[in-house]
């Protein structure tokens, strides 16, 4: 399997996880009209009332994806 990187979008807030909720739903989409191989959207926890919107795809969009979509931060994925 490619090496595969989690672009991540921070939310923060009382509205936070349904926010993220929305935003994943959109990077799904986003993954789909783009025909992306390989890929998984989704939101995490993080603590109290901050939550992340996350889209994993092959390190070989990742440039690309960065500049189109703007995420927070990334990091390596490690599937489990």
């Amino acid at each position: 399997m490619p090496e595969q990187i989690k672009l991540i979008w921070d939310f923060r807030g009382p509205n936070a996880k349904q926010i993220a909720e929305h935003h994943s739903k959109h990077l799904s989409e986003f993954a789909e009209a783009e025909k992306l191989k390989n890929t998984r959207s989704g939101t995490e926890h993080i603590e109290g009332m901050h939550h992340i919107a996350f889209l994993i795809v092959d390190k070989e969009h990742m440039n690309l994806l960065r500049e189109r979509l703007k995420p927070n931060r990334g990091q390596n994925y490690l599937p489990k």
